[in-house]
């Protein structure tokens, strides 16, 4: 029984990783031992379950229907081993949060460090992805996000600053040669440096002042993926290329060191601060109940109290 269940976890990591590589980096053992469960399956089920080629793995149909049912059935699982896990003196095991690169630029650097430091026996595995994803089917434990739409059986928790606000900024020698926008529109007349997610979208630049929201859609010499191409846009305006829009956090080391100046600032539209979100299942697995308490009682002390919340989706940076 021990090594069926093995092995069905073994198909979920591989299919859910799209190659036994991916699945063996995240879980820590060998793509060799994987590879060999996959088939042991397979033989067992007398169907094949994985489309193999040298570039990538797929789930067959079968296994498709198979990963289907096995995710929240190995989640039962691993809950009911997390019970257990609940009595030992110090939680174990490895927490997957799936977050932004803002979060994990801006959030995670004041949490991870005195987490990691305080459950020593907890493994923290952040995949860094910008998509708002399902999280579970994803294989991750929980994730961060800023004023998404969760669903029911989430809940959402503040982690981090709870306001946060966009920063619109250029090196002091582009505004010398090209002026200092005077209005959000006046952007239109301007080189502007943006970002597009995976899925093509531009996001539009909002702005706020006095009850009037301006959304503008500048155009410029740089567009950038964002996530991995952020960095390069703070480059280019650094080097004086264009107009970046982006959290203020992030440019804030560039501001203070007058590389980057800001304007519009009294345009600048505030918005609350990310959320940790999570199944609201009834058995927490113990590293994520040991992060969400931590993570609570960092809340606390800095006057903020953890809730569920609902809250409307916003764009990202950029």
């Amino acid at each position: 029984m021990a090594e069926q269940l093995g092995d069905l976890a073994a198909f979920v990591a591989v299919a859910r990783g799209g190659g036994f590589r991916e699945a063996a980096r995240l879980g820590g053992v060998g793509a060799s031992s994987l590879s060999e469960a996959v088939r042991r399956l397979e033989a067992r089920l007398g169907v094949r379950l994985l489309h193999r080629t040298t570039r990538s793995v797929a789930p067959t149909e079968a296994g498709a229907r198979l990963l289907e049912r096995l995710g929240p059935a190995l989640g039962e699982v691993q809950a009911a081993l997390d019970v257990v896990n609940g009595f030992r003196d110090r939680p174990a095991g490895t927490l997957r949060l799936n977050v932004p690169a803002s979060a994990a630029r801006l959030v995670l650097p004041a949490i991870v460090p005195p987490f990691l430091a305080a459950y020593p026996d907890i493994r923290l595995d952040v995949v860094v992805e910008e998509g708002f994803v399902d999280i579970l089917a994803e294989g991750c434990d929980a994730g961060i996000r800023y004023d998404e739409r969760l669903e029911q059986d989430m809940i959402a928790l503040p982690i981090g600053p709870r306001w946060q606000r966009m920063a619109t900024a250029a090196s002091p020698a582009y505004l010398a040669a090209r002026g200092r926008p005077q209005h959000p529109r006046d952007l239109m007349q301007h080189a502007c440096l943006r970002g597009r997610f995976a899925s093509g979208t531009m996001p539009t630049w909002e702005f706020e002042r006095d009850g009037e929201v301006v959304a503008v859609d500048p155009t410029g010499p740089l567009i950038v993926r964002i996530s991995g191409g952020v960095d390069l846009a703070v480059e280019a305006a650094r080097a004086g290329c264009g107009i970046i829009h982006m959290f203020e956090g992030w440019l804030q080391p560039h501001l203070d060191s007058g590389a980057l100046v800001p304007v519009l600032e009294d345009w600048a539209r505030p918005f609350t601060g990310p959320f940790l979100y999570y199944p609201g299942r009834r058995y927490l697995p113990a590293p994520l109940r040991a992060f969400v308490d931590f993570v609570r009682e960092q809340s606390a002390a800095a006057g903020m109290e953890g809730q569920a919340l609902h809250v409307p989706e916003r764009t990202a940076p950029l």
